[in-house]
């Protein structure tokens, strides 16, 4: 590790929580009880829920083989190739240089999936899970990309003692590499590949925004951390009364002019390089938006940047930041809980910053200087979730547990 890993602020227990915690371990002295799993089962009104049990715990010890049955498909590119038209298994292994027999074991996994599905006349087509990975090329490339991820958690514990070692961390060149400028060609590689990744995966995120929030009231849009500029280019389809700014490093700006100019931007867009570590942000804009930055870095920076972000804001602008976020009771089994368990890890392998709760980056918010700052609900938080916050002439903002009443 380059630098100590921020702990996450969890809720404080209260007292009345001891009932709960009496209650959860009288819970599992009874889950653990010999007899139990066999008198649920014999039960009907417990066999379900035993079932379901052991359903769940099978899936985690078989999720490796999941995610590699998908990315078998996604290499060979199978959910293209079935989206054109179904296909018996002879065409596919002949087109696939495999033995029908392996290919089969293949096919079948990913019908049991629900990737694939059996139809007439022994041929294979798109199962309902399988037609997004045929037609959004960016869900294909992050399975491609989690490849990494998964090398490195070979052996978890030895990844827990160094995760900022392998090869997802040296696939993110953000917080590596601080002469950006003035790098050589072959480590400028570095931001074209994961800028392209970036850009090819954020199409749901940006859907995300541009369903969830009304940029009527804004002339102005500074996108900082803006990458190729995919969520720029599409704010400007869906908005077609703003400017841009747009705040990267220096190689990655070089990217976006290309996209930009391909666009017929460059008239609607000025392009601004620097570091948000070392550089103010660029002012004249009345909206920023931070879409995916924040979770990439640790605390300190992400303070730096909201508090630079609110130094350039003139009064009445807005901050928008949308990422993923984890959910405040993981553990109370929400649906999306288990995708916090996959983003936990891999920002651990990429770097230094984590996934924060809503509450958590509000706060943070707050303590640089914006009021009203609220959480925008939106039709998908797999995607990202979305906060707003607002300068405005007030009072700044003031830990009330930090301050000593006399």
């Amino acid at each position: 590790m380059s630098q100590p890993l921020d702990l996450a602020h969890l809720q404080a227990h209260t007292a009345s929580t001891s009932l709960k915690d009496a209650w959860q371990a009288k819970l599992e002295r009874w889950y653990a009880h010999p007899g139990l799993y066999r008198w649920s089962l014999s039960n009907p009104l417990t066999r379900w829920l035993t079932r379901r049990r052991t359903r769940k715990l099978f899936d985690l010890m078989a999720g490796f083989v999941h995610s590699q049955v998908v990315l078998g498909c996604v290499r060979l590119d199978l959910f293209r190739t079935l989206h054109q038209a179904p296909a018996p298994l002879d065409a596919l292994a002949a087109r696939t240089g495999l033995p029908p027999a392996v290919l089969q074991r293949l096919l079948l996994s990913a019908v049991a999936l629900g990737l694939l599905e059996h139809r007439s006349q022994g041929r294979f087509g798109l199962g309902p899970l399988g037609v997004p990975l045929a037609q959004h090329e960016g869900i294909a490339q992050m399975i491609e990309h989690n490849h990494l991820l998964y090398q490195d958690m070979q052996d978890p514990l030895k990844f827990l003692q160094n995760a900022w070692s392998g090869g997802m961390a040296e696939y993110w060149p953000y917080a590596h590499e601080k002469t950006a400028a003035v790098m050589p060609a072959a480590q400028k590689d570095k931001f074209t590949r994961y800028s392209q990744l970036m850009a090819a995966s954020q199409g749901f995120v940006v859907q995300e925004i541009l369903s969830s929030y009304f940029f009527d009231e804004h002339r102005c849009v500074l996108d900082v951390g803006a990458g190729k500029g995919r969520f720029v280019s599409e704010l400007a389809a869906h908005a077609p009364h703003l400017k841009f700014k747009m705040f990267d490093l220096p190689p990655v700006l070089t990217l976006a002019r290309d996209n930009l100019q391909s666009k017929g931007l460059t008239e609607r867009v000025s392009l601004h390089p620097g570091s948000f570590l070392d550089d103010p942000l660029p002012e004249g804009a009345d909206l920023i938006t931070l879409v995916r930055v924040a979770h990439d870095h640790p605390d300190a920076v992400v303070r730096q940047i909201l508090q630079k972000a609110h130094d350039a804001l003139p009064i009445g602008g807005v901050l928008l930041v949308a990422e993923p976020m984890a959910q405040p009771d993981a553990e109370a089994g929400q649906p999306e809980a288990s995708v916090d368990a996959y983003f936990h890890f891999y920002l651990l392998a990429m770097g230094a910053g984590r996934l924060r709760t809503p509450q958590e980056l509000q706060n943070m918010m707050q303590e640089a200087g914006f009021t009203h700052v609220e959480l925008v609900p939106n039709a998908m938080p797999i995607h990202a979730r979305i906060l707003l916050g607002r300068k405005s002439k007030c009072l700044p903002y003031v830990d009330k547990k930090s301050v000593n009443l006399l």
